[in-house]
């Protein structure tokens, strides 16, 4: 496992078992202590079991010290998730309880409610009732209520409760661990990217965290007046030299660098990464005297803004930003970092949405062009197959370097299957495989006048992933969009056809979107017709059922997603907003306005 790279510990989940407080001469109270607490302790093995911190450890769980019957047991309860630094409750339980009594009325923890569906005590009733009062009182709860009906000795959690409590838990704790953090922008606005030009309200408000900011010159200062870990450069620098191949030069050769000069960029790219690493989270190991920098900004993302200042005159960013998403570097595997190309905030903090709900690496990528079918054919005469022929086409996703190297595709599971692994599963082999598959170009002049070096691979498995994209609009808003569906792969020779219309020494990814009959997924061109900037974060696996409950916590709308309908899970009062799910998230999400206002 790594160290919690944030300041403070990570977010704990805390079980409430709410009880009939009636006890008499039937000992109602006394006869359902067991079945409640069964209830308690088996959604807290659930957790620990399936839940990890984005360091690796397993999630932390805190239980009510009694079950709750009234309000003193709340109080008291209350007060040990205080002490414990409980920002995410479950209440369970199988019977009737005194909902306004019983219920969680902290308003800054993150809610919700397992009532058992059985006969023999109406835990259902205790359900609905106390999430109307949730919802009166204006603190959403997400419900959860299994769908068969279970004898009171059953203790097995029936398979649709455990998804959504999963569900619910990991969403939560993706949440609270933003809180209290920083994004770190380094540098500015780039090129006039709208998703660079950073709204601090946004971070504040919306996701508890706060922006930091330091010009690129900082870099050069740290350089040039040895503000780093030499004994960490050394390591990085040689490790670069063993396994980053170097791949060919696309310049006319009048304008190539000599080898010195590349030689000198090598060591100036991995010295920016270090740097970069130590601007997010502190280095104890700087030198004596640099205690300022020794501290970090408590990042838990970053944006290097590269273009054109910077790349005009230095080596580009795509070593560092390339490599700092990726899952390992020369310490073996650790957890991924997330640094946005071009300071793209907005791509930023949705990888890191993803990131802290799966733990592995992430994509950044241009949405670059719609491929029809019928252009791929005259362009290479390939009839497209299989997804993508279905979807209407597909769309290149490519960037200059600074997607993570997992995206390549050449990590395997068990069954032989190309995965990007949680960080902390990812073996020797699987970085052997990678580092294999991928070569650092030197960068293209037309667009990097200084030099340096571009990721090159190619996505060369199918794999399902998901594509999202948070915008900021004007009189709404933030909303996200979501699109779940695969990387495919094509015959070399046509994808080397096609890859070539662009720039050949960027990493390349096909994309073939999942379609239906919603107007924004008809075909691949429609979300691409409908996307809402120029890039976009990629992650591996179909996970926007859990995004669309993370923004649903952050109180960020979802405008336009492929995920069936059946699986969107979202806080119980968001029904009262109207029949269909669209407007529900809309008029929901105005109405209770962003998470930390």
């Amino acid at each position: 496992m790594s160290r919690n790279r944030r300041i403070g510990a990570y977010p704990v989940i805390g079980i409430r078992p709410t009880i009939d407080g009636r006890r008499g001469y039937l000992k109602v109270r006394e006869s359902l202590e067991e079945q409640t607490w069964s209830m308690a302790k088996a959604a807290a093995t659930l957790f620990r079991e399936n839940l990890r911190y984005a360091n690796g450890e397993p999630v932390q769980v805190v239980l009510a010290d009694t079950t709750i019957g009234g309000v003193a047991e709340a109080a008291a309860c209350q007060d040990k998730f205080r002490r414990e630094g409980v920002d995410i409750t479950l209440t369970v339980t199988p019977c009737w309880c005194y909902g306004a009594e019983t219920m969680d009325m902290d308003p800054k923890t993150i809610k919700a409610v397992w009532g058992f569906n059985g006969t023999e005590r109406p835990g259902a009733v205790y359900l609905a009732s106390v999430l109307a009062t949730h919802a009166q009182k204006g603190l959403p709860a997400f419900g959860i209520y299994g769908h068969e009906v279970q004898p009171a000795s059953a203790r097995e959690i029936p398979e649709d409760v455990k998804e959504k409590l999963l569900r619910f838990g990991r969403s939560a704790v993706a949440v609270a661990s933003m809180r209290g953090t920083s994004y770190l922008q380094i540098g500015s606005v780039t090129m006039g990217i709208g998703g660079s030009i950073i709204d601090a309200a946004f971070l504040e408000e919306y996701l508890g965290m706060r922006m930091e900011s330091v010009d690129e010159v900082e870099l050069i200062r740290r350089m040039e007046e040895g503000i780093y870990d030499e004994e960490e450069f050394q390591k990085a620098l040689k490790w670069t030299k063993e396994h980053c191949k170097e791949g060919f030069d696309k310049n006319p050769e009048a304008v190539q660098k000599t080898r010195e000069q590349k030689d000198h960029d090598w060591e100036f790219v991995v010295k920016m990464m270090c740097i970069i690493k130590d601007l997010m989270n502190g280095n104890p190991n700087l030198p004596e005297g640099c205690e300022e920098e020794q501290m970090g900004h408590n990042a838990l993302a970053a944006g290097f803004q590269g273009q054109r200042q910077w790349t005009d005159f230095y080596p580009n960013g795509d070593f560092a930003e390339a490599l700092l998403n990726t899952s390992f570097d020369w310490d073996g595997p650790r957890e991924p970092y997330i640094l946005a190309t071009e300071n793209d905030v907005l791509n930023g903090i949705g990888m890191l949405f993803m990131k802290l709900l799966t733990n592995r690496a992430q994509i950044f990528a241009d949405v670059r062009t719609y491929w029809s079918p019928e252009a791929v054919w005259k362009a290479t005469g390939y009839t497209m197959e299989g997804k993508a022929a279905k979807a209407g086409g597909m769309i290149h996703l490519i960037n200059s370097g600074a997607a993570c190297l997992d995206a390549c595709g050449e990590a395997k599971d068990d069954c032989g299957n190309a995965v990007m692994k949680p960080w902390y599963e990812v073996t020797e082999e699987d970085q052997r495989q990678i580092l294999e598959n991928v070569t650092w170009n030197p960068a293209d002049f037309g667009y990097f006048r200084g030099g340096g070096y571009s990721s090159r691979f190619l996505t060369n498995a199918e794999m399902p992933v998901t594509m999202i994209r948070l915008n900021l609009i004007k009189g709404l808003g933030p909303a996200l969009q979501i699109a779940e569906g695969w990387t495919i792969r094509l015959p070399e020779e046509v994808s080397d056809i096609l890859w070539k219309r662009t720039d050949y020494t960027w990493p390349c990814t096909w994309f073939v979107p999942r379609t239906n009959d919603s107007p924004a997924f008809r075909t691949a061109y429609d979300v691409m017709n409908n996307w809402g900037a120029n890039h976009g974060a990629i992650s591996y696996g179909h996970i926007g059922a859990d995004l669309i409950t993370l923004c649903s916590m952050l109180r960020i709308p979802v405008s336009m997603h492929n995920v069936a309908e059946e699986n969107i899970f979202r806080p119980a009062a968001w029904n009262a907003f109207g029949m269909d799910k669209e407007g529900q998230d809309y008029r929901a999400c105005s109405a209770y306005g962003p998470l930390y206002r």
